[in-house]
């Protein structure tokens, strides 16, 4: 019995002594090491809307709709930083839609003799191949063809971009790289013997021809539904250094989201783009594909008569993050992409405007000094001269007014009164085309791809 109230005795005090003690925490050790950070997973996905650039990469003639077509991806497409669908990857789709021709674009025509005037093309690709054998299924909503294929226009430099680390020295160099590489890969896709070349001038010069869609000319596929390529681990440290401090040197490759003209825009007007590649500086992830970049018009001329041709000039001031921090930047615009005839030249401050080709100097030349002389033969003529001038020509003032069809008939018809009037005709419309009719605007299309030298030129 005394050993049983012992024992509850001894428990009880026990028990008050120990909820006497206050407990405390150990301090950390000077040795303990930080935990680890945690890693997050991205999802790589490119989002619906993305367009994917395809070029044919061989010569499509238009017969009708449901036409197999065959093309190569042109610009490398990215999910966050990683490459999903690497450039040269195959595409098939077809002709989805072929729009009729209008009355007076077929008489407008007709008086250029020309009887088969090209139809609107629509095309629709459904899916890639990609270089490992895999057949990824796409839907699209693509955009009718350029008037032809697509080419690269690098600003003319005045001066260095001004950059403040050694990574960033090579940026001129780098726009040269990647307009080297862009030409490179569309005279891959419009490869073709000269001889064949020739032909297809000379058939597009009959009166009636076939229309065909060459080798190199590019659609924008946006996608309708995204492509999912799984998920990619990144640590706290990466996220947490992407844009930790805004960028102030490098190249990035972008497209253009607000469509620009020179005859609507007005200056002060917002102007947005979105990255298509991911910036990387020496390993470090800094901006990622799908980072928006903002800017404004900062000049705009409309075209105006007399062959005046429109001006526009844009610059880019800030970037905001997928996460939604905003950053201000320095930048140029270094290089677009417009379609091949534009003649479009970009200063070193951005700046774009149509220029108008030296050969119409000699054209319009050309062409009065024929009609001067097939007037002047007709005048003679009434004198008592001989009735036709030389059948070289007669060819020659027919095709001046007419192209091929104006030759035949001219030097058929031996006729100084028809001579002289196709040469008339070709002379004055050469006048008023050339130095009289209202200019050329700079149209930016909506998906232009651009590259930006992040950074000021020294002037």
């Amino acid at each position: 019995m005394r050993r049983f109230l012992w024992a509850i005795f001894t428990a009880v005090v026990s028990t008050q002594l120990l909820g006497a003690q206050t407990l405390s925490t150990r301090p950390p050790s000077a040795e303990a090491k930080p935990a680890a950070p945690a890693e997050s997973r991205i999802d790589l996905t490119v989002p619906s809307g993305t367009p994917i650039k395809i070029a044919l990469d061989r010569e499509v003639k238009i017969r009708k709709v449901g036409q197999p077509i065959h093309g190569k991806v042109v610009d490398p497409v990215y999910a966050f930083d990683k490459l999903v669908v690497p450039a040269g990857t195959e595409a098939t789709g077809t002709i989805s839609q072929i729009d009729h021709v209008s009355k007076t674009t077929r008489t407008l025509d007709a008086l250029n003799a020309n009887f088969s005037p090209a139809h609107r093309v629509h095309v629709a690709f459904n899916q890639l191949i990609l270089a490992d054998g895999r057949h990824l299924p796409i839907d699209t909503v693509v955009t009718p063809a350029p008037d032809g294929v697509l080419e690269f226009v690098a600003a003319r430099s005045s001066g260095p971009l001004r950059h403040q680390n050694a990574v960033s020295r090579n940026v001129t160099e780098a726009a040269h790289q990647a307009k080297g590489q862009w030409d490179s890969a569309m005279n891959q896709l419009r490869e073709s013997g000269k001889m064949h070349k020739i032909v297809r001038r000379a058939e597009a010069e009959l009166p009636v021809h076939g229309q065909y869609l060459d080798p190199g000319t590019a659609f924008d596929a946006d996608l309708k539904q995204p492509l999912e390529f799984g998920t990619e681990k990144l640590s706290a440290t990466t996220m947490a250094g992407i844009a930790a401090a805004p960028p102030t040197s490098g190249i990035v490759h972008a497209r253009l989201t607000t469509p620009l003209s020179s005859a609507t825009a007005t200056k002060g007007e917002s102007v947005e783009a979105v990255l298509t590649e991911p910036l990387t500086v020496s390993n470090h992830l800094l901006l990622p594909v799908g980072t928006a970049i903002t800017g404004s018009v900062m000049e705009v001329h409309p075209a105006r008569r007399f062959k005046r041709n429109g001006q526009l000039r844009i610059l880019f001031h800030q970037v905001e993050l997928p996460n939604g921090v905003e950053q201000k930047i320095e930048s140029s615009l270094e290089g677009v992409e417009v379609a091949r005839g534009e003649n479009l030249a970009l200063d070193a401050e951005g700046g774009a405007q149509v220029t108008s080709p030296r050969s119409r100097y000699f054209v319009t030349a050309l062409q009065v000094g024929l009609a001067t002389s097939a007037v002047g033969d007709h005048d003679a003529g009434k004198a008592g001269g001989p009735d036709s001038g030389g059948t070289g020509t007669s060819a020659a003032n027919g095709a001046s007014g007419f192209r091929l069809v104006g030759a035949v008939l001219s030097a058929a018809a031996k006729s100084r009164a028809v001579t002289s009037g196709f040469g008339v005709y070709g002379a004055s419309m050469s006048v008023y085309s050339h130095f009289l009719a209202r200019g050329r605007d700079v149209v930016y299309p909506k998906d232009m791809a651009m590259v930006i030298g992040l950074g000021t030129r020294q002037r």
